[in-house]
């Protein structure tokens, strides 16, 4: 019997599997939208990225694709965030946020005020205000509707407030 005719077949057979598997895990992670944020706004997310925890919620960071100072993730699903987007629509009617909408809401963690939006599949999207720039926190379908939407605020805002100054950010649409 010749078994080097058939030891290739052997080696390309793990070969395949690595790639494979290599292209799932790849095909599981979601691309982010990476913001374009202004010329005064894009050094405060570079700030932000710097500053922000290596685990959110106890989940490690791990960024999104494609890479970029500009967003930020953390676990599997991924907790996601993005610095610089433009001014959420339910911001300019102020009495959107302040409880004409039952799915937009205003309040404030640890010093950062956020407008809290639920959207229609269920999950949670929080936006600072009142801070110059605008960063965006999207949860996981995991995590909505429970109490872990307030610890991964709590441990973004002391990065949020070392990056971010309080004021009125680009009101472009």
């Amino acid at each position: 019997m010749n078994f080097s005719r058939h030891r290739p077949l052997g080696l390309l057979a793990p070969a395949l599997l690595v790639a494979v598997v290599s292209c799932s895990a790849a095909d599981d992670s979601d691309a982010v939208a990476v913001p374009t944020p202004d010329a005064k706004t894009a050094p405060l997310c570079r700030d932000l990225d710097k500053a922000l925890p290596r685990q959110v919620n106890g989940q490690s960071r791990q960024d999104p694709e494609p890479r970029s100072a500009y967003t930020a993730g953390w676990g599997n699903p991924a907790i996601i965030l993005r610095c610089g987007i433009v001014r959420p629509p339910k911001m300019v009617d102020p009495k959107v946020a302040l409880g004409d909408d039952p799915n937009a809401i205003g309040g404030g963690v640890n010093g950062v005020d956020w407008l809290m939006e639920k959207e229609d599949d269920g999950t949670w999207r929080f936006t600072t205000s009142g801070r110059l720039a605008y960063v965006q926190v999207t949860l996981p379908k995991k995590m909505s509707g429970s109490d872990d939407s307030a610890q991964v605020l709590m441990d973004l805002a002391t990065a949020v407030k070392k990056a971010v100054p309080t004021g009125l950010a680009s009101m472009r649409h």
